[in-house]
C-alpha cells in the first residue's frame, strides 16, 4: 500500500513495534510495508528504527513525566506525550485507549487526526532517536512511519487536517498536502515560541490562523478563497488563539490575559470582547463550543471561565437549546465568498457592571462582560479546557488530572464537578 492510498480507519487498541525508515531528505515518504511486531518484542532486522524497542506497560509507581497534552479535532479524544512515549485517551467515557512506551525517550508533541490511526509525533528533548526538529507521521494501523519532515530548528507545533499537515517553527509555518507531502505554503511570523496556530476542520472551509509579523497581529489565511486577512487583535503579543470548526470565528487573548476578543475572520471585525479578570494572567487555552454559544478560557489563575457568546450564525434560532442549535457546518456549505453575512451579534447573557451605561466615561473594566460560569482548579498548573456533551466542560492538567464539570445554561454561576480522574501520577509541573 503506497502513501497515496493511505488507509485511515478507527484507532484500535493493538500494540505494535514502531519501525520507521531512515530519512534521505528534508521530506521523505516511507517505502515498503513493514510487518507489525508484538508488544514488548523487537522485530529482527528493524531494531534500528526509532520505535524498535517497546517496553512492557509500566506500573503505577513509575516516574513518567507528562510533556504534552492536546485534544483531537472534535475534542472526543486526548493525546498525551510523556517522557516514555505517548498515550491516547477517550473522553466520554474517560479511559485510556492505548499507549506506546519506548526506551529511547518520549514525545514533546503528539497530535491526532480525529479518531483515525494517524498521528504526528515530535521527539522530546531527551529522545535519543528522534530530535525535536523532526516530525514523524505515524500510521498505527500499519505500524509504520508514512512520512518524515526534518528542519534546521526546533518544531514548535504540528496541526493536522484531513487534507493538510501544518508544521510550526518559531519564525515560519509550513503547510503541506497530506496525500503527497508537497509543500503548498510558507508563512513568516513574528517570534512564535509557543507554536501558536489553529485550523478549521471542515473540508469545505480551509482556514489557518497564526501570529502576524507585528505585535498583537493575527494573520488569517482563507486558502479556499485565496485571501489573507490581517487582524490587529491586541496591543500586546498574542498568547492564545482558536478558531471555530468552520473557521468563521476567531477568539484571541494577549500576554496580558485580561481580555478575550472574538473576530469575524472574513472581514476582521471585532464581534465581542469579554473580560477574564483585572490581573495579568497566562492564558493556557481558549475553547469555542461547537454550537458557537459558549467560550471557555483557562489560565494560571486556577479558574476556568465560561462566557456566553453574543455571536449567532444566520439561520440559527437563538431560542433553541445548545444541543439543538443548527450547526454552522451545514450553513457554510452553501456559502463561499459571502461568509461574513452569516455572522451577526446577539444579546449577551454575561454579567456586566451596573455602571456600564457610562461607557466611554469610566475605565473600560466598568462596562466589561464578565464570565457567566466558573470552575476553580489548583493555581499555576497548566490546564486546557474543551466542551463535552450536554452543557459540560472537560478539563485536563499537566499534573495528570481530568475533570468533567457541568454548568447551568440559564443561571450560570459555579460549575459542578461531575467526574475526576488521575490519568498519570506525577508531581512535576510544566517548566
Amino acid at each position: 500500500m503506497g502513501f497515496n492510498h493511505l488507509y485511515i480507519g478507527l484507532i484500535t487498541s493493538h500494540a505494535y513495534d514502531f519501525p520507521c525508515l531512515p530519512m534521505s531528505s528534508n521530506v521523505s515518504k516511507s517505502r515498503g510495508i513493514l510487518p507489525p511486531a508484538r508488544f514488548g518484542t523487537v522485530e529482527s532486522g528493524i531494531s534500528g528504527g526509532p520505535f524498535g524497542q517497546i517496553e512492557p506497560e509500566f506500573n503505577g509507581n513509575d516516574e513518567t513525566e507528562l510533556l504534552y497534552l492536546s485534544w483531537n479535532q472534535d475534542y472526543g479524544c486526548l493525546a498525551a506525550g510523556t517522557s516514555r512515549g505517548f498515550r491516547i485517551y477517550n473522553c466520554d467515557p474517560f479511559k485510556e485507549t492505548f499507549r506506546r512506551d519506548l526506551k529511547s525517550g518520549g514525545f514533546g508533541i503528539v497530535e491526532m487526526l480525529f479518531r483515525s490511526n494517524v498521528l504526528a509525533l515530535v521527539g522530546g528533548k531527551a529522545n535519543s532517536q528522534y530530535p525535536p526538529n523532526k516530525v514523524i507521521i505515524w500510521d498505527d494501523h500499519q505500524a509504520r512511519c508514512i512520512g518524515e519532515f526534518s528542519f534546521r530548528s526546533e518544531v514548535r507545533a504540528v496541526k493536522l487536517r484531513r487534507d493538510r499537515i501544518v508544521v510550526v517553527l518559531e519564525h515560519k509555518i509550513y503547510v503541506y498536502n497530506f496525500m503527497d507531502l508537497k509543500l503548498l505554503h510558507q508563512i513568516e511570523t513574528l517570534s512564535n515560541p509557543k507554536g501558536l496556530c489553529c485550523l478549521s476542520h471542515i473540508l469545505n472551509t480551509s482556514v489557518l490562523a497564526c501570529p502576524g509579523l507585528r505585535r498583537g497581529q493575527v494573520r488569517i489565511e482563507h486558502f479556499g478563497l485565496n485571501m489573507t486577512k490581517l487582524i490587529n487583535a491586541h496591543d500586546s503579543q498574542i498568547a492564545c488563539l482558536n478558531l471555530t470548526m468552520d473557521g468563521l470565528l476567531l477568539a484571541t487573548a494577549s500576554t496580558k490575559g485580561t481580555l478575550i476578543r472574538i473576530f469575524n475572520t472574513v472581514d476582521g471585525t471585532q464581534l465581542q470582547e469579554v473580560r477574564r479578570g483585572l490581573d495579568k494572567a497566562d492564558i493556557y487555552s481558549i475553547a469555542l463550543s461547537p454550537d458557537i454559544q459558549w467560550l471557555a478560557v483557562s489560565s494560571d489563575k486556577g479558574t476556568v471561565h465560561l462566557f456566553s457568546l453574543t455571536v449567532r450564525v444566520a439561520g440559527e434560532d437563538s431560542s433553541t437549546s445548545s444541543g439543538a442549535a443548527q450547526s454552522p457546518t451545514l450553513i457554510c456549505r452553501n456559502s463561499s465568498s459571502s461568509l461574513d453575512a452569516l455572522i451577526s451579534p446577539s444579546t449577551s447573557a454575561n454579567p456586566g457592571s451596573s455602571l456600564s451605561f457610562m461607557k466611554g466615561v469610566l475605565p473600560k473594566y466598568f462596562y466589561s462582560e464578565w464570565s457567566f460560569a466558573q470552575f476553580h482548579l489548583p493555581e499555576y498548573t497548566e490546564f486546557i479546557a474543551a466542551f463535552g456533551s450536554q452543557n459540560t466542560v472537560i478539563i485536563v492538567g499537566m499534573d495528570g488530572s481530568f475533570y468533567r464539570c457541568s454548568f447551568d445554561p440559564v443561571k450560570g454561576g459555579e460549575m459542578l464537578q461531575q467526574e475526576y480522574a488521575r490519568f498519570l501520577k506525577t508531581d512535576k509541573r510544566p517548566k
